[in-house]
C-alpha cells in the first residue's frame, strides 16, 4: 500500500470546501482495478468516509488531525494497482523490443542492398561483353542470388504470423485498453467528486470547523483565529522609490455603488500624500485599467488613510485635524482630534508622521492616536455615523511606538509588533465592548523589513498591507 498525506491549506483549494472560506479538500484520484478491488479510505478530522469498488461510502467517527500550523492534514491510502502500471511497463518494454528488431532488420537490408547493386554491376558488364564470363562468376552469382532469396523469405516469414506481427497487436490492443480505461474512469471520478461534496456539504451544517468566515458585516465569531500567507499583488504605481503608503478596498459599500480599490503611496518624503488613485475593480487594479487619480486637496500626511462609504478620510497636513474628501463632488471637510498627537510624535516603530491612523470594521469608521496626557498609549476614537466628530473614546495601555500598526474587527483593536524581517506578530488586542486587554500571538508573515500601514476591511474579512512599496493582502479567519 502507497500512502499520501496532504496538508491542506484553508481556502486554498477551489474543488471542495468544507465553508466558504474554511478547509478545502482535495479529492484524489479514486479508482479500483476490476472487480472485487480493495477499499479506499479518505481521513479528513473530525470524521472519515469509506468507500469500497462496490459499495456506498461508509461515514464513521475519528480523531482530529491538525498541524501546528492550523492545516488540515488528509491521509488517502491507494492500492499499488490502483493504475495500470504493469501495462504501462510491458507496453514499453514491446516497444523497445521491437525497435532492437528493426534496427537489426535495417542493418541486414543494408548489408544485401550492397550484395545486390554488387551483383547488378557485374550482370552489366556480362552483357555489353565487358567481362568474359568464367564458371567461378556465375557459381559467385549463383550463390548471393541464394543467399538473397533465404533473406526475402526470412523476413517475409518474420513478418507475416510471427512474433513481431503478435507483438504489434498486442500493443494495439493494450493501447485502445488504456484509452478505454482512461476516459472510463475520468467520468467515475468525477461522480465520486460530487458525492464527495454533497457528503461534504451535508456534514457542514452539522460540525463546522475552526477558521469559518462569518457573514460579512456581521461579527458572529470569538475574535482572530489566524491571519493566512499573503498575496503580493503588484508593487505600487509610482515605483519602488515610494516605500511609504497604504492601500485597500472601500468599506461599507452602499448598495448602489460597485466596489473600488485604492492606492495612496505617501511623496519620497515618507509624509506627504498628494493623490490617491482608484480602481472600479480588483481586476483593474491588477491590469492597471482605467485608473482615476483623485488629488488631495492642501494635501494630507501618514499612510493611516481609509476609503469609507464613498469618501477618502486622512489626517491633515501638518496638524491634528481629520479630513474628508467627498469623492463624488470633490469637498474637504475637517475636524480636529481633540488632544492628539502630530507631526511624528507618538507615531508607529518604523513609521514615521502617523498621527491619526484611521480604521474601518463592521461597526462604522474609527480613528487610533495618542495623546500627552495618555504618555503615548494608543487611544481608540469611533466616528459617529456621516460625523468626523468623536462619538466615543477608549483608553488603552500599549504604547503606541511600541507597536508597529494596528486596525480593528468588530470593535476590537489589534495591534502588531516585528518579530524578524520576514515576520511580525498580532500580540496585542483591546475589546471596546468589554474594556477587555488580552495579549495574543499570531504569526503574520511578511516580504519586506517594514509594514508601513495595515488596514482591515470588512466587505472582505482581508487585510490589506502596504510594505516598502509593495501591496499585499491576506484572508482573516475566525474562531467560532
Amino acid at each position: 500500500m502507497s500512502t499520501i498525506v496532504l496538508a491542506l491549506f484553508l481556502a486554498g483549494c477551489p474543488l471542495l470546501r468544507w465553508t466558504a472560506a474554511s478547509v478545502s479538500i482535495l479529492a484524489l484520484v479514486l479508482l479500483c482495478q476490476g472487480q472485487g478491488g480493495p477499499e479506499v479510505e479518505i481521513t479528513c478530522p473530525p470524521w472519515t468516509w469509506v468507500k469500497s469498488c462496490q459499495g456506498d461510502w461508509r461515514f464513521q467517527a475519528c480523531p482530529s488531525v491538525m498541524d501546528a500550523s492550523g492545516h488540515c492534514v488528509c491521509t488517502v491510502i491507494l492500492p499499488d494497482d490502483t493504475f495500470p502500471l504493469q501495462r504501462i511497463e510491458l507496453l514499453e518494454s514491446s516497444a523497445h523490443n521491437l525497435t532492437l528488431r528493426l534496427q537489426e532488420y535495417g542493418q541486414r537490408l543494408a548489408w544485401y542492398e550492397a550484395k545486390l547493386q554488387n551483383a547488378s554491376r557485374r550482370l552489366q558488364l556480362l552483357e555489353v561483353g565487358d567481362l568474359t564470363p568464367t564458371e567461378l562468376d556465375f557459381q559467385e552469382l549463383r550463390k548471393e542470388i541464394g543467399e538473397m532469396e533465404s533473406f526475402v523469405g526470412h523476413l517475409r516469414s518474420s513478418l507475416n504470423g510471427s512474433d513481431t506481427t503478435v507483438e504489434l497487436q498486442n500493443m494495439s490492443v493494450t493501447v485502445s485498453a488504456l484509452e478505454s480505461y482512461d476516459k472510463n474512469h475520468v467520468v467515475a471520478v468525477r461522480r465520486e467528486l460530487t458525492r464527495l461534496r454533497q457528503r461534504l456539504a451535508e456534514c457542514q451544517k452539522d460540525k463546522p470547523l475552526l477558521g469559518r468566515q462569518p457573514p460579512t458585516g456581521t461579527c458572529d465569531h470569538r475574535g482572530i483565529w489566524r491571519i493566512g500567507k499573503p498575496t503580493v499583488v503588484q508593487l505600487n504605481w509610482r515605483g519602488a522609490s515610494y516605500k511609504a503608503g497604504a492601500w485597500g478596498k472601500e468599506s461599507a459599500l452602499r448598495a448602489w455603488r460597485r466596489e473600488r480599490y485604492w492606492v495612496a503611496p505617501l511623496n519620497l518624503d515618507g509624509r506627504r500624500l498628494d493623490s490617491v488613485r482608484l480602481y472600479g475593480s480588483y481586476q483593474d487594479l491588477l491590469l492597471a485599467r482605467n485608473p482615476t487619480d483623485q488629488l488631495i486637496t492642501g494635501f494630507g500626511q501618514g499612510a493611516g488613510p481609509a476609503l469609507y462609504n464613498g469618501s477618502f478620510y486622512y489626517n491633515c497636513y501638518n496638524a491634528r485635524d481629520l479630513c474628508r474628501l467627498d469623492l463624488e463632488s470633490g469637498a474637504v471637510d475637517r475636524k480636529a482630534v481633540p488632544n492628539a498627537t502630530f507631526n511624528n510624535r507618538f507615531s508607529y516603530a518604523g513609521t514615521s508622521w502617523q498621527g491619526l491612523d484611521l480604521a474601518a470594521d463592521e461597526s462604522g469608521l474609527w480613528v487610533l492616536y495618542a495623546t500627552e496626557h495618555s504618555k503615548g498609549d494608543i487611544v481608540i476614537g469611533r466616528l459617529g455615523p456621516g460625523s468626523l466628530a468623536l462619538e466615543k473614546t477608549w483608553q488603552t495601555s500599549q504604547y503606541k511606538p511600541a507597536a508597529t500598526n494596528a486596525f480593528m474587527v468588530c470593535g476590537v483593536l489589534y495591534a502588531t509588533r516585528a518579530v524578524s524581517t520576514s515576520h511580525e506578530e498580532i500580540f496585542y488586542a483591546y475589546d471596546t465592548r468589554t474594556g477587555r486587554e488580552s495579549h495574543l500571538s499570531l504569526p503574520l508573515d511578511k516580504v519586506t523589513d517594514v509594514v508601513r500601514s495595515l488596514s482591515y476591511n470588512p466587505t472582505d474579512h482581508k487585510l490589506y498591507m502596504f510594505s516598502d512599496g509593495y501591496l499585499l493582502r491576506y484572508d482573516v479567519l475566525f474562531r467560532p
